[in-house]
This record gives structure tokens, C-alpha cells and sequence, in this order.
């Protein structure tokens, strides 16, 4: 028997989209961003650097979402999240390339899966989060 099982995916139309709000977001915070898309796996679909936005943020905004989707967390909440674990882990997780636990970094979900992450940088981890909240409204997901 041949069956086919469909995965809901994230486009880049869509990216495009949830890069737009979050600009929309951060000019009516006054500030300026590096927005990141990636999907499922992590590969980056769309990205948008305000004029103006710091230069180093860019790479940091891609990491926000690439941490957002690889565990499925927010990075706001990561300093919670490893309070659970050894001291091992709590030291050697945040050494990990491109792992940040700092807010800006939401994953992105259609229901129960994971689709994707979004990372925005640049201004404080409270502007970067509610810009990334923005993102993911505007196309219909919820954090």
C-alpha cells in the first residue's frame, strides 16, 4: 500500500509575511531589526535587515531561530529551562555553536508541528520577543 503522509510547511511567502509585521512592529517600537526565518530543518527561508539595524545582529537573529525550531523553545526561556539540568549540561549547552538563550526566538507551530523558527535582534529582548510575537500573529500562529 503507497500513502502519502503531508507535513505542514512553512513557505517563504509566508516567511516573507511574518518578516514584514515584525518590521511593521519594530518601527512603531522605534527601533531597528534583523529578522530570521527558518523552516523545520533549520534552513534559513527568508531574512530582512532594517536600515540602520546593528550589523552583528544579523547572524544573531538567524541563530534565535535556528535555536527556536532545533528544541521547540522559545529562547526567552532557556535560562529557565536549564535550571532542571545537570551543571554539566547548564554549562555546555549555551558553549554550543549557534545556540542563544536570550528572548527574540520563537518557534513556529500549524497545530502540533513544528514548522519553523523566527529570530529577530536588535533592539532589547523584550522588543526583539514582541517583534517576533508580531511575525507570528500576523500569519496566524500563536507562540
Amino acid at each position: 500500500m503507497n500513502q502519502e503522509i503531508g507535513q505542514p510547511q512553512l513557505t517563504w511567502q509566508t516567511a516573507h509575511q511574518a518578516i514584514e509585521a515584525a518590521v511593521r512592529q519594530a518601527l512603531e517600537l522605534g527601533v531597528r531589526i534583523n529578522v530570521s526565518v527558518v523552516d523545520a530543518g533549520g534552513v534559513p527561508l527568508a531574512f530582512l535587515r532594517m536600515h540602520g539595524a546593528p550589523l552583528h545582529s544579523i547572524e544573531i537573529s538567524e541563530d534565535k531561530a535556528y535555536t527556536a525550531v532545533s528544541f521547540g523553545l522559545a529562547t526567552s526561556q532557556w535560562t529557565d529551562a536549564l535550571k532542571t539540568h545537570s551543571e554539566a549540561v547548564r554549562q555546555g549547552l549555551p558553549l554550543r555553536p549557534r545556540f542563544v538563550m536570550f528572548g527574540g526566538g520563537l518557534p513556529m507551530r500549524c497545530g502540533s508541528e513544528l514548522i519553523g523558527g523566527i529570530g529577530v535582534s536588535g533592539g532589547s529582548e523584550q522588543q526583539d520577543e514582541q517583534c517576533a510575537k508580531a511575525g507570528l500573529a500576523a500569519i496566524g500562529l500563536q507562540q
